[in-house]
């Protein structure tokens, strides 16, 4: 395939829909090496315990139907984009949920009442641990899991970009909770291998996530994308750095 024809191909993938926080589309071409947790398993335990919850950023709510079956009483959650708090709605309004617009950030306010809640989970979104610690009921449990800051970074290099939140570490968001006043019972750092069959699957990957190489596209990053592509016909395969972490906190317990 001559570079003209590789480009078009390229813009094909960049104009795929992409919603919710749903990466199907890119099945057996963004394979990453398996965190040693379960996040869904220990959400689902959690859940069978508690007879409040508010899952923080739900995107699509996806992952929260994924729950369904060991919902509590009272289910809550949030999202502020639009697209996704349109789909999450949708989804979750029939089923029961309460969906509110609620802006996440790592100082703001939460709209709810101190100790509002047995559960809070948060999968990938920004939090306040001040406030996560005020909503959550004595007793009550916050389980997260985050993409490092520094998650693949080799890839943003190849596109002259850096890693936008560079100390979203586990260390940071472990001492922010504990300065919150909650006991860490389980915090858990990972990294591994992010794989990419193809380029394509990268312009896909980058659309869908646009603050990792802001301003991207086919057009503006020809240049990269075509180094990769040489990179890729040279067998040295688009590998990159993976990296998570989990943590679980507890409010009330003794440390």
């Amino acid at each position: 395939m001559n570079p003209d024809e590789t480009l078009e191909t390229w813009k094909r993938e960049e104009q795929q829909p992409f919603e919710g926080w749903d990466f199907s589309y890119l099945d057996g071409r963004m394979i990453h090496d398996q965190v040693p947790w379960s996040y869904s398993s220990k959400a689902a335990e959690l859940l069978r315990q508690s007879s409040s919850v508010i899952d923080l950023d739900t995107g699509g709510g996806e992952r929260l139907m994924d729950l369904q079956a060991d919902w509590p009483k009272r289910v809550v959650a949030t999202e502020h984009y639009p697209p996704n708090l349109k789909l999450a709605t949708e989804r979750l309004s029939p089923l029961g949920v309460q969906v509110l617009d609620v802006v996440l950030t790592e100082t703001g306010p939460l709209p709810f009442p101190d100790g509002e809640f047995d559960l809070v989970l948060n999968r990938h979104a920004s939090f306040n641990a001040d406030e996560v610690a005020r909503i959550l009921a004595l007793g009550g449990v916050f389980l997260t899991e985050q993409i490092h800051g520094l998650w693949a970074h080799d890839l943003l290099v190849a596109f002259d970009a850096r890693p936008p939140w560079p100390d979203d570490t586990l260390e940071e968001h472990v001492a922010r909770l504990k300065a919150a006043g909650l006991t860490i019972v389980n915090a858990q750092d990972w990294s591994g291998r992010l794989c990419f069959t193809d380029v394509g699957a990268i312009v896909y990957y980058l659309k869908a996530v646009p603050w990792l190489v802001p301003g991207f596209s086919v057009g503006t990053h020809s240049h990269a994308l075509l180094t990769l592509q040489r990179r890729l016909e040279s067998g040295a395969g688009l590998v990159f750095e993976a990296r998570e972490y989990l943590v679980e906190a507890h409010k009330g317990l003794a440390g």
